[in-house]
Formats: C-alpha cells, structure tokens, sequence
C-alpha cells in the first residue's frame, strides 16, 4: 500500500511538497519520475517483494509506460504466468512489475481481469498521455484536479492542495454532506477537487499527444466496471456452496504478504468468518487479532459487547489476541488528526475507534484483514428487511391500510415510496426537518444516488444493497478504512469485496439473503456455519457502536461546546445556525431528544473547516 501523487508539467519543489504530505501512506520507501510534461512521486509501504525490485515508479524495458501504484493485485501471479505464455520476462517478484507489462500489453481494455485493490496512474510518453484506474469496488481513493490544460492527481487531497489549488467549497457538497453524512462522489467538500468513481479509467491529454483526439488537456473517462444484476441462482443449495467457496478463495487470496498480518475481529459474523477461513486455511499458525473496548461507566456491558464476544472468538480459534481500551480522553485527543488525515468532512463517531485500533496494531502487524461488505452484499441491514416487507404491504392495499394506523408517523412514509431511488433516500437521508432546523443550505442528493437506480433491477431490495455498494461504501466506508489506517502506514484488506464474491452475491435473490429483522445474512451465515462458534450463529446483528452519544453529555461536553460556538469558525455561520445546532444540543444534553448525528456531522465539519482552512466563493 502506497500513496500516489503526480501532475502534468514539471517542478520539483511542488512534487515534494505533494510527497510530504502523504509520507505516512508509504514510510518503507520513496520514488520521483521527472520528465518532459509529466511529474510523479510515489511514498512506498512495501508488502509484496520487499526487495529493490519493487520500487516505484516503474518504467516499462521500453521506456514508454511509466507507473506508480497504490494497492495490490491480488491476482497477479496468474496474469504474470500468462504474460510469460505471451513472451514477457520479469526481474522482480512484485505485483507492481506484473501490472506494468499487463497494461502496456492491453490497456484500459484488459482492466476487468484485475482483481485487487489499486488505484494507479501510467504515463504513455510516446501518446504523452497520462492514465488514472480505480478499483471497481473503490477501495483505494484517487483524486483529480484538472483545469482544462493540467492535471494533478493523489492519494489523498491535502497533497493536491500543495498546489494553488482553490480551497473553495463545493456548495452543493455541503448540502449533500448534512444530509447523508458524507459526500458522494465524484463531487469532494472541495469545488475544484474530484474523485474519480470506482471501476473508472481517466485519460488526460498532454501537449503534443494523440489520446483524446489529440486535443491539449482533454479529459477521456471510461466506465469500465460496473455492477449488474446477473443471472440469478435459483437453488439455495447452489448459492450456499457458492458463497463458501469465494469467501474461501477471496481469504486465500488476500492472504499473500511479505510482512506480518493480522485480523481486526469484531465477534460478528463478518469478520469471524473472514477469520475462520483463515484458520482453516493454515490450522496451526499463529494469527494475530486485534479489537477495541471502551471505557465507559454508562452501559459497559452494552459497548464492549464486540470485545466480549471477540475475546470468545480468539479462544475457539486459539488466536493471538490483542485488544485496545478507548477512553474519552484519547478520543478527544485524536480528533484534530482524524479530521487532517480524513481531507473531507465524513461524520461517524467510531473513526477515532479505526483511527486508534491501526495505530495500536502496527507496531505487531504492517497488514489486517477486516469484514467490510458482508452487510451491503447480503443485507445485513434491517432497512434490507424493512424494504422487503414494504413491497409485499404495497401489494395489498387494505394491508397497507390497516397497517398504517398502527405504523409510526416516520414509517409509515417509508410504506408510501416507490421500490428504488425514492425507498432508498427514505432510509439512507437524515430527517430533512432536522437538518433543515440548523442547515441554511439546500443539497441535491437525489440527484448524487441516481446513477445507482439508472435501470431497474428485478430483484428491487436487492438494487438497494447494490446502491449502497456504490455509494455509502467507496465514499464513507471504505474511506475511512484507507485513511485512518494508513494514517499509521498500516493496510487493511476486505476479503467480503473481492469483487468475484460482489459480483456473485448480486446473483443471489433477496429471499436467500433476508432472515429476520435483527439479523440477516442468511445465505452467508449458512455458508460459513460448518466454521463458526455457536457464540457468533446465535447472537442477533449490532450496529457497531461507540459510547459517543454518552460522552458527549460528560467528557467531551466542553470541547462540544467550543466547537459548536459561532467564534470557532466565524465563516461557518454562512451555512449553519449555530443557535439551533446549540439548541439540538442542549436537547441531547436534557435527553429531550436524541442528537448525537446531528451534533456530530457539525463537529466534524467544524474541525475539517478549521484545520483545511477552507473558504466560501
């Protein structure tokens, strides 16, 4: 895992600025390329070939493509067997070698044969042409600035913000943000910054190149990857042994590393299995988990239930576990870092929990497996259940009649929506008359989701996984997991979104997936069952929960308070009313209401405005 950055002209001392600010992402080695029209620099966290052979960038024998790379392909010994069948020859073990000849061999054309996480940059100097590919899952963050004559790219946004890069903020971003609680791409909190969308190629058009058309500065973006509804299985049977055998191959594969690697367990199912698979994989070695408890004089039984049950798990699969203690006080002391190394305002109170689990867990480990996906792939989200009893209530309109005399006020809307885009903004938006009491910024989030129901799909509660897939994962999810890990030089792998079991879970209809309420899961649950302790089979799905909601109402109440003044960031009182939001407060404080979303995104975006220094146009 690596940082990236690069744009198109020459000067050194900006490529070094861009260089420091993403150190932390590659702290094992660093690389420059230099030439006419083109600028890359790359900071290494070596994984695979740790030797010399592995460094970047990597210029092609020829000399015509040149890469850098963040990531890892994960399939890369079979593809190097087949360039070898065509003729290539290789010099080093490294994955990076592997992905440079496969491009140069076939191109944005050839990218669905990859299977990985990456996000990387090729520079054609015969095309002058510079080329930037995303995973399909977006699991590795790319960013863009372009002007219509230059581009400068990274890994994350503060490097691109070396440049004289405008700090303005993207209005339309800021509605959207209080809203979902993130931004969605390809829009970031920066007006001029973009995100280039997973399973996407960019190719952007030097002086004097034919790509494009030939055009100086033009912009080519290609979709090469998306997720589709497949074929549906129809036998469960079938879809149980499926689902096995590509957790246990995706494991497999994401096993490979040259440097220690571990498991951040949480005693769910999720994570247990990816566990599982591991032990079964190797049933003597030593593997290394790692959790996070809190301390909390409220309901400690409540939130260290994951620690609990992951200490449980450790025993039956005689792990070598480690497990970190969170305080309010260190929370509280890492959150000016969360919000420097996140670039962009994404409000969940469990970032400093990632945050400070990686930095516990990198003096042992340099990689951790985790189990993200395995809610978005086989609804393990109660709004799943909830939208598949909703289509059968709108079946039966005296059901739903009757239904709704006894529903809340709050559901029964969600029974009045249409499958799609309309049902999904009504479980995935905050309560509009919320965000509305503090917020004096309009946001078009319709508008952003869209694209996820551009068709529809048969299977319509099965679409509203998929939209989470392509939306709340790569931009909130999986944001968080690459930025507070690699905070700590630290790369964590999510075996769930190998994109063979993605695209063969989207083949599974609902009814395999949905069980019950509090837990669903049902297709993977079964799968996995032959390996899981009875402890894990039987619990009930939780939310992973902090004591946040708490800890404001005591320890971090002061610093809440500061934040949330109209002196701490006296610009900000263009988009917020702070009496209001000081009024939510108060209302979670007295426990009249509960606040803690709203109290939250309005911290974190305080702190982000205050520590990027951002501006209003």
């Amino acid at each position: 895992m690596c940082g990236v950055n690069g744009f198109t002209w020459n000067d050194a001392d900006a490529l070094r600025r861009m260089h420091r600010a993403t150190t932390h992402r590659g702290p094992d080695d660093e690389g420059f390329f230099e030439a006419p029209g083109i600028s890359f620099a790359h900071n290494r966290l070596s994984i695979i070939d740790l030797s010399p052979g592995g460094h970047q960038p990597m210029t092609s024998p020829d000399g015509r493509y040149t890469i850098i790379y963040n990531g890892e392909i994960y399939n890369y010994r079979e593809l190097k067997r087949e360039l070898e069948g065509l003729g290539e020859t290789f010099t080093s073990q490294s994955d990076t070698e592997v992905l440079l000849r496969f491009f140069a061999r076939w191109g944005v054309d050839g990218l669905r044969k990859l299977n990985g996480i990456f996000a990387f940059a090729v520079w054609d100097r015969d095309e002058r042409s510079l080329t930037l590919v995303r995973d399909q899952i977006g699991i590795k963050p790319l960013y863009y600035h372009v002007d219509g004559t230059r581009l400068i790219f990274s890994s994350e946004i503060k490097a691109i913000l070396e440049h004289d890069v405008s700090r303005v903020v993207d209005m339309e971003a800021v509605g959207q943000y209080f809203r979902l609680l993130y931004v969605p791409g390809p829009r970031t909190m920066f007006r001029d910054v973009k995100k280039l969308q997973p399973g996407h190629a960019l190719t952007f058009s030097a002086k004097g190149g034919s790509a494009s058309g030939g055009k100086d500065g033009q912009v080519a973006m290609k979709q090469w990857w998306k997720l589709e509804e497949g074929k549906q299985i129809t036998s469960y049977k079938d879809a149980v042994v499926g689902v096995r055998e590509r957790v246990r191959s995706a494991v497999q594969r994401q096993l490979v590393s040259d440097r220690p690697l571990g498991v951040f367990l949480s005693g769910g199912v999720d994570s247990t299995s990816v566990l599982a698979m591991m032990r079964d994989l190797d049933p003597s070695g030593t593997i290394k988990t790692f959790s996070v408890g809190y301390e909390t004089e409220i309901d400690p039984q409540k939130y260290n239930a994951d620690a609990r049950l992951a200490r449980q798990t450790s025993d039956h699969f005689k792990t070598e576990h480690y497990e970190f203690t969170m305080t309010a006080a260190v929370v509280l002391a890492c959150l000016d870092d969360i919000a420097l190394y996140m670039d962009e305002p994404v409000s969940n109170h469990v970032q400093s929990s990632t945050y400070l689990l990686a930095k516990f867990a990198k003096p042992t480990i340099t990689v951790a497996l985790g189990g993200d996906g395995g809610d978005e792939l086989f609804g393990g989200y109660p709004r799943y259940w909830y939208a598949q009893k909703i289509d059968l209530i709108r079946r039966i309109p005296i059901a739903r009649q009757a239904l709704g005399l006894c529903l809340s006020k709050e559901f029964a809307k969600k029974t009045a929506t249409t499958p799609g885009l309309e049902r999904h903004l009504s479980f995935v938006m905050q309560k509009e008359v919320s965000v509305r009491s503090f917020l004096k910024t309009p946001g078009d989030v319709r508008s952003a989701l869209a694209p996820s129901f551009a068709s529809e799909w048969r299977d319509a509660t099965n679409q509203l996984m998929a939209a989470d897939v392509q939306t709340w994962l790569p931009d909130e999810s999986l944001v968080r997991t690459d930025k507070l890990t690699m905070a700590h030089g630290l790369e964590e792998r999510v075996p769930l979104l190998d994109v063979d079991l993605v695209e063969y879970a989207f083949r599974i209809p609902t009814r395999f997936k949905l069980d019950s309420r509090t837990q669903g899961k049902k297709v993977l649950i079964d799968a996995m069952r032959p390996y899981l302790p009875s402890h894990v089979l039987d619990q009930e799905k939780r939310a992973w929960m902090s004591p946040a909601a708490k800890w404001i109402r005591g320890p971090l109440l002061p610093f809440v308070r500061e934040v949330l003044s109209p002196s701490y960031n006296p610009e900000t009182a263009a988009f917020i009313d702070f009496a209001a939001a000081n009024k939510i407060l108060d209302d979670h404080l007295s426990k009249r209401a509960y606040g803690l979303h709203a109290i939250w995104s309005i911290l974190t975006f305080q702190l982000w405005w205050k520590k990027f220094s951002s501006k209003i146009g």
